[in-house]
């Protein structure tokens, strides 16, 4: 099945970034953005390409999917309110508690696994192997599951990424340009989230 995406605020008229850390327009921290102003529109312009495109989307990797990946690897990155902000935009709470139960169940450390053979080996990891639970796949279904547990490779275990991964992307009804995507998701979600984390810091008053 596919979740449901529900109502959302605007994100033409909302920038994600400064909704995710309460930036208010003329704050000192809407100010330092303002001085990088390329940079804060690409992030927003990605953010839209991703979660609003101007053109339907093709294929089958709906918007609401992408929300539902969005609020997973959030959470794994053990970012609660990011990933709350993108839960809230899926209509159907069976799905949220889904994605919520499997965060819970894929949180790690990491990185894991191994380089090919030569100098990195010792840095070699071994690290739990994710597939979402039998419970939430009835939920989920199957490619969403799937889309689930290619992105834990990604954030976890991003050395073993592997032909094979992406072959069980394709068994479960994936479509190469939709992989791209999801990919260029997972990478976008760990970019927002790491500029949310500086901006916050910035906006903690120092002791």
């Amino acid at each position: 099945m596919n979740a449901v995406v529900s109502s959302f605020p605007d994100p033409q008229t909302l920038d994600v970034i400064d909704q995710l850390v309460g930036i208010a327009p003329g704050s000192a921290l809407d100010r330092l953005r303002a001085q990088r102003e390329q940079a804060r529109t690409q992030a927003q312009q990605s953010y839209l390409a991703l979660f609003a495109p101007a053109e339907p989307v093709a294929g089958h990797f709906e918007i609401a999917d992408r929300f539902a990946i969005a609020a997973f690897v959030a959470g794994l990155h053990g970012q609660p309110e990011v990933a709350r902000l993108y839960a809230e935009a899926l209509a159907e709470q069976g799905v949220a508690r889904a994605i919520e139960a499997e965060v819970a169940r894929g949180a790690a450390q990491g990185p894991y696994g191994h380089y090919p053979e030569g100098p990195l080996s010792v840095e070699d990891e071994a690290g739990p192997v994710y597939a979402v639970d039998a419970v939430q796949r009835a939920v989920l279904g199957e490619r969403l599951s799937a889309g689930l547990a290619h992105a834990h490779l990604l954030v976890f275990h991003p050395r073993d990424a592997s032909p094979a991964a992406l072959q069980a992307l394709l068994d479960a009804g994936w479509r190469t340009t939709e992989i791209v995507t999801l990919s260029q998701l997972v990478a976008f979600l760990a970019f927002q989230i790491r500029v949310v984390i500086g901006l916050r810091a910035l906006a903690t008053p120092s002791a």
